[in-house]
């Protein structure tokens, strides 16, 4: 068995690094290139071929071979020096279970070759039915799987190799009654699943008629476990050191056409969601952003969200998407639609933003029962309250925005277990944002009934929610004293509102003639104040009213449209601060 220092002695330094970096001369024994683990416009990056260790004199990292493979794969150092020791052609010493795993990739790599040679014929006019070109499918290793019983055991036998081996690589099955075995893939196009680190590992097979089941995957071994793998992530490590995007579709064909056509980040989850397994590959591959792009059927929403619920942890820019015209991306770019391709990529919604509108086009928010829902659905992304999380903060904003909710009221059912539990109508009305209007409209009142010439300082276009407000606003044009403000309304049912307001307006404690007079005078005084400050109020709440309604029909609009939106919506967040600073110049 070789050594790590067998592995070094067969290698060159300077030619591993310069798969990732542009060396040229710099002395003798020396070359410099731009460092790949920061951004450089000169070069600082140094490596000394005859000591055999690399140095950046920017970001300081250094090493030797192992270490560079390393970091830059971002790989563990028995994975580094596996990669390498592959690389020089020395075999190390397998840990414990590597060893059968190194076997499953030879017995695959048979069985590749099987496949490959029998793919000509119908298996290659269904590829290039679908616009695959040759070099595309000579690039991903496609194959055809016979549709015989026997074909590949046949070939494996005369090869030396035992049933065995094709079990535990998942390549035969066995019939528990019999104890017979025979091919697991037939009458497949075969696809060659690939780990991160291009470890052969499995296969998809995919028929080529409308026979059952459609897709077929080799079933968990030692080397094959379909929650930590993507397909095509291979090759789409490229576009994460290049620091693209990853884009996560459903299918192999949408990631094999994808990549044919420039679209290099593509890779898919095997058959299942995103896992924390998935995420925390990503994220220790230095995935930073990620754009799912999933069928819009109900299978496809929920595939995303799952999606979401994943790789929230890893700190990625996330953005869910899918092709406008309803197609998945390989039928859309059969068809010519790479603009649509693009156009969606370019948009997209944001997670928060997702999450919410699946809620509300799910359940609605035009019903108390839609409502109800809508918050249910969003509370395990909403709970979150650490300040940290942005992401939980924006969608509490939102789900008010949208469902007309005070934020106090919001954090208050949030941080009650009890009130999580139900959410009653009753619950659903205290929230409201519009209840808190209507208490302004009450409070205006109970200020008019102190003084109603006060009623000359509005300007007779506020949009009262309180019917009873209105009423009362509108009777009391040219009263004199709250009394004959109440006389209009004797026997009707607004009179017990007022003779609320007005007992709530008075201080029965006043112990003598002087304190009263005194209190009548400051509250007279008050209340002018009060007239100004809660008109202010409601105008700052119509003008935050026609925000959200912009910002709904915003996010229904079109890319090209949503600027417009955007600008409409400025001037009103204008609005809203001038009227705030009025409020504080009067205050």
């Amino acid at each position: 068995m070789g050594t790590k220092e067998d592995v070094r002695a067969r290698l060159n330094i300077a030619d591993v690094i310069g798969e990732h970096v542009r060396l040229s001369p710099a002395g003798k024994g020396r070359l410099k290139g731009l460092c790949p683990f920061h951004k450089e416009k000169s070069p600082s990056f140094q490596v000394d071929t005859e000591q055999g260790y690399f140095y950046c004199f920017g970001c300081k990292a250094g090493g030797d071979v192992f270490s560079f493979v390393q970091r830059v794969e971002n790989l563990s150092f028995g994975d580094a020096l596996r990669q390498l020791a592959d690389k020089a052609g020395v075999q190390v010493e397998a840990r414990y279970g590597e060893r059968s795993s190194r076997d499953l990739y030879d017995v695959n790599a048979f069985a590749l070759e099987y496949f490959r040679e029998h793919l000509p014929g119908p298996a290659l006019d269904y590829l290039r039915r679908r616009g695959l070109t040759d070099a595309t499918v000579t690039a991903f290793e496609l194959g055809y799987a016979p549709d015989a019983w026997d074909g590949l055991l046949k070939r494996a036998r005369a090869r030396n190799l035992t049933e065995r081996q094709l079990l535990e690589a998942g390549l035969l099955t066995e019939n528990p009654e019999s104890g017979r075995v025979y091919d697991r893939f037939r009458g497949r196009v075969m696809f060659p699943i690939r780990d991160h680190l291009g470890r052969l590992v499995g296969f998809g097979g995919r028929v080529l008629d409308d026979s059952k089941p459609k897709y077929l995957n080799t079933p968990e071994t030692e080397a094959f476990h379909k929650g930590e793998l993507l397909y095509g992530l291979d090759k789409a490590r490229s576009a994460l050191r290049e620091g693209g995007e990853l884009i996560v579709v459903e299918g192999y064909m949408d990631v094999i056409t994808l990549h044919q056509h420039g679209f290099t980040g593509a890779v898919a989850s095997l058959g299942t969601a995103l896992t924390a397994e998935h995420a925390a590959l990503l994220e220790r591959l230095g995935a930073s952003s990620l754009a799912l792009m999933f069928d819009r059927d109900e299978a496809g929403l929920k595939a995303t969200l799952s999606g979401l619920d994943q790789v929230l942890g890893a700190k990625f820019r996330v953005r869910a998407t899918s092709v406008p015209s309803g197609k998945d991306p390989a039928d859309a770019l059969l068809a010519g639609d790479e603009a649509g391709i693009r156009e969606a990529l370019a948009g997209g919604l944001d997670e928060v933003r997702f999450r919410v509108q699946a809620a509300v086009e799910a359940h609605g928010v035009g019903t108390s029962e839609g409502k109800r829902r809508v918050l249910m659905a969003l509370l395990p992304r909403m709970q979150n309250l650490d300040p940290l999380d942005e992401g939980a903060e924006r969608m509490r904003t939102l789900a008010c925005e949208l469902l007309g909710i005070r934020p106090e009221a919001l954090l208050e059912w949030i941080g009650s277990k009890a009130r999580r539990r139900t959410l009653t109508d009753t619950h659903l009305a205290g929230m409201s944002a519009a209840r808190a209007e209507e208490d302004r409209e009450l409070a205006l009142l109970r200020q008019l009934l102190v003084d109603p010439s006060l009623l000359a300082k509005l300007d007779g276009t506020t949009p009262w929610r309180n019917e009873s407000v209105r009423k009362v606003m509108l009777a009391a044009q040219g009263a004199q004293s709250p009394d004959d403000i109440l006389e209009v309304f004797r026997g009707q049912p607004e009179e017990p509102l007022l003779i609320r307001l007005m007992f709530e307006s008075r201080d029965p404690g006043a112990p003598s003639r002087a304190t009263s007079e005194l209190y009548e005078q400051k509250v007279a005084a008050y209340a002018a104040a009060a007239v100004d400050d809660i008109q202010v109020g409601l105008s700052i709440d119509s003008l935050r009213a026609e925000v959200d309604l912009l910002k709904r029909q915003m996010a229904a609009a079109a890319p090209g449209e949503q600027i417009s939106y955007l600008r409409q919506i400025q001037e009103l967040q204008r609005a809203i601060e001038a009227e705030k600073r009025a409020r504080r110049s009067g205050a």
